[in-house]
């Protein structure tokens, strides 16, 4: 169904100051009607800073709210990179995550 780039380019203007919570539920819209769901998500924050251990909760809340799954199907953890790299100098924050999707049989 292609990449981020395809269905939310950066050069179109519509996408500026989008809320990435809409973009992902439209994403899991997209899943659905290819007739599959969304299992889980875990998702791995790495970053010097913010600590979000006081924000987990609820940012697996909100994650499982945009993709309709109960909230124990959703999990959120972050890891700093040990001062290594630009992310460990904070000059940013990446974010690796791993959605399971079964297809409808």
């Amino acid at each position: 169904d292609g990449d981020i780039g395809v269905h939310f380019p950066d050069s179109d203007p519509r996408w500026q100051g989008a809320d990435s919570l809409k973009l992902l539920a439209h994403c899991a819209q997209r899943v659905a009607a290819r007739g599959a769901r969304i299992v889980n998500v875990d998702a791995t924050v790495l970053a010097e800073h913010p600590r979000l251990a006081p924000h987990r909760a609820l940012m697996c809340t909100r994650l499982a709210a945009a993709l309709q799954l109960p909230v124990d199907r959703v999990s959120v953890k972050a890891t700093t990179m040990e001062k290594l790299g630009s992310i460990g100098r904070g000059e940013g924050i990446a974010v690796m995550a791993i959605a399971t999707v079964e297809l409808s049989s």
